[in-house]
């Protein structure tokens, strides 16, 4: 009976880890080279909006919302004068309805009362807004204004960094911190864009696809999966010519 090897990984390069995440970022935006956003968005409030939804939500689940939802508050006015039932109902899908509702209505009121209308353009201000971390206030300012002010740090882009080896936090501000020190600055958004396809793609969270990762010469993680699936297919074959 024939069995597939998965090819072993014999070298890998010995280089700094700036270096690696360098390379890293040439080969995400050689594979990747048309990532963008994946919300769905016309002004700097409705992605704050989605941003905020898309905690612990898929953005293919944001982007059913919130055509309705934009269509009946389509202005930071309208949101921050929106009936918070009204909201609840219209976002329930996204999961922790009510706290996304209460967060976009104050957040909006805030923004035209203390802001004049308009979604801050500093980290500092945007922090203030109710529902805002740093992930969706480098959000808004990477793809709203085009200010890279950080790296935006989700589920995937914690994921990847840690089996790529360049973090050992798991905490979000120290992951960014690590990555803002290996990356160039006009790439922050890039590195963070581009890492969410490659883990929805091919790195995904329970089957990581390292025998055919574009990445695995660079990534520790991936030499010790690779060897493992040998060591499983090595002992299945050990086993079917013993029977």
């Amino acid at each position: 009976m024939d069995t597939k090897v998965i090819p072993v990984i014999s070298t890998r390069k010995r280089s700094s880890k700036k270096q690696r995440a360098l390379e890293i970022l040439v080969r995400l935006q050689r594979l990747y080279p048309d990532a963008i956003c994946s919300l769905s968005y016309q002004t700097p409030v409705q992605l704050l909006v989605a941003t905020i939804l898309s905690a612990q939500c898929t953005d293919e689940r944001v982007n059913k919302v919130t055509p309705s939802l934009f269509a009946r508050f389509p202005d930071v006015t309208s949101l921050a004068n929106a009936d918070v039932a009204e909201l609840e109902n219209l976002v329930r899908s996204t999961g922790f309805y009510r706290n996304k509702s209460k967060n976009i209505k104050s957040a909006c009121q805030m923004i035209v009362s203390d802001f004049g209308g308009e979604v801050p353009r500093r980290m500092e201000q945007l922090l203030l807004l109710p529902g805002v971390a740093r992930k969706t206030a480098n959000v808004v300012l990477a793809h709203a204004y085009g200010i890279n002010a950080g790296v935006t740090v989700d589920t995937h882009v914690t994921r990847l960094s840690g089996r790529l080896g360049l973090t050992e936090h798991t905490d979000p501000i120290r992951i960014e911190r690590d990555l803002m020190s290996l990356l160039p600055q006009q790439d922050w958004e890039n590195w963070s864009i581009r890492l969410v396809y490659h883990g929805r793609t091919v790195c995904k969270a329970r089957s990581p696809a390292c025998d055919v990762c574009q990445l695995c010469d660079l990534c520790p993680t991936a030499f010790h999966v690779i060897q493992a699936k040998v060591s499983a297919v090595t002992d299945s074959s050990k086993k079917i010519s013993d029977s």
